[in-house]
């Protein structure tokens, strides 16, 4: 609470300038959070700034709220039901929406999202290349940068293992220096897009004979090739690196994690539902979060997603304009919509009813 304190009183004063005992405030809120952390929150709101009335809203809700204002005559303004997949920062979330309200039934998780993907980075960059294990801004722009989604892991492996040109997937990125520049940044952008070239279509016959020529070259040729790392300049390279990071998302199992892939979360989150909303959510899966910025993200959760889903039942995934701010953009038409007044809990009704019975007025 302290810490939430000084980050928001910073916020209020010096960067919105704002009164807070003549705001309201729209806070979104992880589902399944705590009672205490709730109370506590309400009391920062309340007591600590003096807010004179608060709406607490889940991120899901908002995301489909937007999503139906932008798309009136779309399936989700129609049925006014979704699945909303959040890709965010500490987790990955399926969580079904009808009529603007959040199934919290029917929420699967998993424990694993942006940060999870950085750190992992952060190791294997630092275990072939150089310590970067404090660095986690610099690995997060290399992340968002570099890295996509693989449509074929193992046809992929095979190619990253070529040398010079041939390697489709390695690119070089040059620290920054402190002086001539201020921010790291790639040194080929051309060469790091020639992975592009590769189709989800493309005979793995090449692949295979990738591995054969490699395999060839023996054990002491792949420690030659490792210990061939310069550490005085100031850049390494990525090659594979660059999809194993994001396929955490959709195979966490391969790195001994008890979690179902994306795909597998979806499925379940789904079946947790009523069967007749069945073929309407997998219609209207909205994807949102930063993870899902990654390229060929939505090809790899189609080609996932399919075999699990019946045949009879289409799937449909739409990925929002700027799915880093589709939540605060739902949020702000919230706000401006009249359902903000009935859903707001003024700073009375808290000191007279308490925690516990304002909130239910959220979540109704």
């Amino acid at each position: 609470p302290d810490l939430q304190r000084d980050i928001w009183s910073h916020l209020f004063t010096s960067l919105l300038h704002v009164t807070p005992s003549s705001s309201s405030l729209l806070l979104t809120e992880p589902l399944f959070s705590l009672p205490s952390i709730q109370r506590s929150t309400d009391e920062l709101v309340f007591e600590d700034f003096g807010f004179s009335s608060l709406v607490v809203a889940d991120s899901p809700s908002l995301v489909h709220l937007y999503e139906t204002s932008c798309r009136p005559c779309g399936l989700v303004s129609e049925a006014q039901c979704s699945l909303v997949v959040d890709c965010g920062f500490s987790f990955t979330q399926a969580a079904p929406v009808f009529q603007n309200i959040t199934l919290n039934y029917g929420v699967k998780r998993i424990d694993l999202g942006g940060k999870a993907l950085t750190n992992y980075l952060k190791e294997l960059v630092s275990y072939r290349a150089i310590n970067v294990m404090d660095e986690t801004l610099l690995m997060d722009d290399v992340k968002e940068k570099l890295c996509f989604v693989s449509l074929d892991v193992e046809r992929d492996l095979q190619f990253a293992r070529k040398h010079g040109k041939d390697n489709l997937f390695r690119c070089t990125y040059v620290l920054p220096d402190g002086v001539t520049h201020t921010k790291g940044y790639v040194k080929d952008p051309e060469a790091a897009k020639r992975h592009l070239a590769l189709t989800d279509g493309a005979s793995s016959s090449e692949a295979i004979e990738t591995k054969n020529e490699t395999d060839q070259l023996g054990v002491m040729d792949k420690t030659a090739e490792r210990k061939r790392v310069d550490l005085t300049k100031n850049e390494f390279d990525l090659t594979n690196e660059r999809f194993l990071v994001p396929e955490m998302i959709f195979q966490p199992a391969d790195l001994g994690m008890n979690e179902a892939g994306l795909a597998e979360c979806i499925v379940r989150a789904v079946n947790a539902c009523h069967p007749y909303l069945h073929p309407v959510l997998y219609q209207s899966i909205i994807l949102t979060g930063g993870s899902t910025l990654f390229p060929r993200f939505v090809k790899r959760l189609e080609k996932d997603l399919r075999p699990l889903v019946p045949d009879d039942y289409q799937v449909n995934i739409t990925t929002q304009e700027d799915p880093i701010l589709g939540v605060w953009r739902g949020g702000s038409l919230l706000a401006s919509s009249p359902d903000y007044e009935l859903m707001r809990v003024t700073k009375a009704e808290y000191e007279e009813l308490g925690s516990a019975r304002c909130r239910r007025r959220f979540f109704r």
